[in-house]
């Protein structure tokens, strides 16, 4: 930890992306009674991710975070967070083969309830509000006590965060992560309609893999490790009066963590160098994330980078590349020999959903999945080009079936936006555009593994 921190020294620093609270008494006793609530995560897990994603930065592992762009009151059901964690199993499944490393997956579960807006403020009609800034704020509800912030939602983002956290950690370790069920539910997937073709060839390879290791007598009954996974949260550390009132001193070692998820992130709106979004999240141990747009220069990426992780720490730092899909080849490729040439230790993870948002002649906000897709593929050639490792996705997603993102195997218009458009903030791939980006991610993985394979034999031979 950097000297002269502590939980509130953001405080003396400049923000932005905050809202006014009307009532300061309320805040205040809100936060007061979040500092002493139970802990939603551990130390001793946030390490743990920490040393998975060391791995990650040496090119050993394959990172997968996702979920709701925002969690929403309204939406809060089983259901939902069962149906999101289940696509992002299957997703780790496809990867984890194609690439034949360990997959991390971080969910952007129980926690992600605020977002950044480009403007304060809303007009419609004539009346200027302030502008919704996700549940845990304010409400969607155009009305001046809808938009009015209230401190309370805190405590209801806690208490639905906590609920969500126990059900995803029976999912992760009672058996709902099971391999065989897992492989069987991507089964389904290919079988449908389009995928079917497409995809096959690696659901067969998978399948026989499986088959294999049955017959060796690797089954969930005698391997605990096929029915059981490692599931971590993530949210974006935006509203830092909940973080503050979230982060306690690990008894073991002594460190401060923020306990309200594994991993927060910074992003691309509030990671100025002398912001107080970047004074709190560089004395927390927590692995943390950088978002990373178009505007970000070389030496303003290593100065973040020194601020946020002095030490160098492999698997401290994530850096969310977030430039769209116009963009990534083009502004990337300096950001990656920067870290590079200065022997940083960091994982590079792409984003490709917020770079390529753009609103449809329908009126609906909306992601083009091929732009998502080129986003991806730009991200791949940039490594590749520079001999680093391209790290993992991030991607805003659900396991609902939604109409929210045009294209894909489903091949969703612009006029078929509104049949099921129920997100609260940003579009997000519904259950099978996440699936069909997994397998593509899988195929270009695969590729890349057999040519290393190819190209070590080809060396051992001439040598």
């Amino acid at each position: 930890m950097s000297g002269n921190w502590s939980p509130d020294s953001w405080r003396n620093k400049p923000i932005v992306q905050v809202p006014e609270y009307p009532d300061t008494d309320a805040l205040d006793a809100a936060e007061q009674k979040l500092s002493n609530y139970p802990p939603l995560v551990f130390a001793g897990e946030a390490r743990k991710l920490r040393a998975q994603l060391a791995d990650v930065a040496e090119g050993k592992a394959f990172l997968l975070q996702g979920g709701d762009c925002a969690e929403s009151f309204a939406e809060f059901h089983p259901n939902n967070i069962r149906d999101t964690f289940r696509v992002l199993l299957q997703m780790a499944v496809v990867l984890t083969f194609a690439s034949g490393k360990p997959v991390v997956k971080v969910g952007r579960l129980a926690g992600q309830f605020a977002k950044p807006r480009s403007s304060d403020v809303e007009e419609i009609n004539g009346v200027t509000l302030p502008s919704y800034r996700g549940d845990m704020i304010n409400d969607m509800a155009f009305t001046e006590a809808g938009r009015a912030a209230d401190p309370e939602r805190m405590v209801q983002v806690y208490n639905q965060s906590a609920a969500t956290l126990n059900l995803l950690r029976a999912f992760a370790q009672g058996g709902y992560a099971d391999l065989q069920e897992v492989h069987r539910w991507n089964l389904e997937f290919v079988s449908s309609g389009a995928q079917a073709e497409k995809y096959s060839e690696l659901a067969d390879r998978i399948d026989e893999a499986m088959t294999f290791m049955a017959a060796c007598g690797l089954t969930p009954d005698v391997a605990p490790q096929l029915r059981e996974t490692d599931f971590y949260t993530s949210h974006e550390a935006l509203l830092l009066g909940y973080e503050e009132a979230m982060t306690r001193v690990d008894s073991t070692s002594g460190d401060w963590y923020d306990t309200s998820a594994h991993l927060l992130w910074i992003g691309d709106r509030t990671r100025q160098i002398d912001s107080g979004h970047v004074e709190f999240m560089r004395g927390i141990a927590n692995p943390i994330g950088l978002k990373t747009g178009p505007s970000q220069t070389p030496d303003g990426l290593l100065e973040l980078i020194d601020a946020l992780n002095p030490k160098n720490d492999p698997g401290r730092l994530v850096l969310i590349s977030r430039m769209g899909h116009e963009n990534v080849e083009d502004k990337l490729p300096e950001l990656v020999r920067a870290v590079e040439r200065e022997g940083k230790n960091v994982v590079w993870t792409c984003d490709p959903m917020h770079g390529n948002t753009i609103k449809a002649q329908s009126g609906y906000k909306t992601r083009p999945f091929d732009q998502i897709l080129q986003e991806v593929r730009g991200f791949f050639a940039v490594h590749e080009a520079e001999g680093t490792h391209a790290g993992g996705v991030h991607i805003e997603l659900t396991g609902q079936n939604v109409t929210e993102c045009t294209g894909g195997a489903q091949a969703i218009t612009d006029e078929g936006l509104s049949d099921r458009y129920h997100t609260h903030c940003d579009p997000r791939l519904n259950a099978s555009q996440s699936l069909e980006l997994a397998f593509l991610v899988g195929e270009h993985l695969k590729s890349k593994r057999d040519s290393e394979r190819q190209n070590g034999s080809v060396r051992e031979a001439a040598e």
